[in-house]
């Protein structure tokens, strides 16, 4: 943890108190028997990955930035919502690459720059990119899909200030895992990505995206991953967006949504990793009406560990050309850092206004929801499949 430095990590104290009262909390909802020997062995680690969080949230937590530095991949994922493979004409070059990075510093809340793609290590000048937000100040996280991380590209990500590598897997079958992944060679290079990334000391997250060519098989998954040791779980669901437009038949359906949900809460019970969910918000607002913690109280006892969607409300995406999104999942732009500061786009866009104020504009039975300030529905998921950013969220179960 000296790597970085503490007040990147660790102020003011209060916010490592409510990260300690959010993971207390989980705990307590999950009944995690492996609680305590989880904050043992990765508690110190996760800290850096988890810097400036302020509670649990769907597709991490709040207040973090991802960037799809490029939308090139080396692989053709049937799921991609980035739809990757070939890099974008105009995706930000290393110079405007170091001055969006600049412009992050301006908004204080974020701490940890997440690098995704597409496949970020084909990216020619990824390592200069990292090397220029370790000095200034960043801790960076990369999401890879694990093929092109040997143990020379992993100590050299060490060296560039990388306190996680989140590793795409999407099943415990080398056939399945290549067959969603469209590489023959896809699963094995994924596994030896993550031995690699745990020789170099890197703290490893696995990222799995559930849907129907897999749901069933998730249980032997998550019993391959106690092999590598990870500290994090990341459950994905299918949004279809990008490439998985083409087969949204295979997203999850509402009760297929909450089987995944009862799952994660038993597989929670007695894994080794904190699992958390992407694209199910529900999860929190379901966790608590599981341990009988309804009513006004409750609810108000939550809203500083649980945070739900939040797309716009403590999270931001930013894509290969400079487009600002509140989302992945959601197909709006508030915005270019090529015409104007991020730090203007994060506090005045509107797409940006609406969506924190989604307790008092959201539609369907998600506006009228007990849960709305916890969970709020997938926005993604809302506009993808109803067409409406602040409709209801289809698939919901409560």
């Amino acid at each position: 943890m000296s790597r970085y430095p503490f007040f990147r990590i660790a102020w003011p104290p209060t916010l490592v108190a409510r990260q300690m009262g959010s993971a207390l909390f989980y705990a307590y909802l999950t009944r995690w028997r492996y609680f305590g020997a989880w904050l043992l062995r990765h508690g110190a680690e996760c800290l850096p990955v988890a810097a400036g969080a302020r509670g649990m949230g769907c597709i991490g937590y709040p207040d973090h930035v991802v960037w799809e530095v490029t939308s090139r991949c080396n692989l053709s994922c049937v799921h991609c919502h980035v739809g990757a493979g070939d890099p974008v004409a105009n995706e930000l070059d290393l110079r405007e690459g170091m001055r969006l990075i600049d412009g992050l510093r301006e908004v204080r809340e974020f701490r940890m720059l997440v690098y995704t793609g597409g496949e970020p290590l084909v990216r020619g000048d990824i390592f200069e990119l990292l090397e220029y937000s370790r000095r200034r100040g960043f801790i960076n996280v990369l999401a890879t899909n694990g093929t092109l991380l040997d143990d020379a590209a992993a100590r050299d990500l060490k060296r560039r200030g990388v306190a996680a590598v989140a590793v795409s897997l999407d099943s415990g079958r080398d056939e399945v895992h290549n067959r969603i992944r469209c590489d023959g060679v896809a699963f094995s290079g994924a596994v030896e990505g993550i031995k690699a990334a745990r020789r170099a000391g890197i703290t490893v997250q696995i990222n799995i995206t559930a849907m129907e060519y897999n749901l069933a098989g998730l249980d032997e998954l998550i019993e391959l991953t106690r092999e590598f040791d990870p500290a994090i779980l990341l459950v994905y669901q299918l949004i279809p967006v990008g490439r998985g437009h083409e087969i949204r038949d295979a997203a999850l359906e509402s009760h297929q949504s909450r089987e995944l949900l009862e799952f994660l809460v038993r597989a929670q019970e007695r894994a080794t990793a904190v699992m958390e969910p992407a694209g199910g918000p529900q999860y929190w607002a379901y966790l608590m009406e599981r341990r009988g913690l309804k009513g006004r109280f409750w609810r108000a006892m939550a809203r500083p560990f649980f945070h739900g969607c939040t797309a716009g409300r403590g999270f931001a995406y930013l894509k290969p050309d400079g487009e600002v999104w509140a989302c992945p999942f959601i197909e709006r732009s508030a915005g270019s850092v090529r015409r104007e500061s991020f730090a203007k786009i994060w506090r005045h866009a509107e797409l940006f206004a609406q969506l924190r104020r989604r307790e008092e504009l959201l539609k369907g039975k998600c506006g009228l929801c007990e849960y709305r300030g916890i969970c709020g529905g997938c926005r993604g998921r809302a506009l993808a499949l109803g067409g409406d950013l602040l409709g209801e969220d289809p698939t919901c179960f409560i």
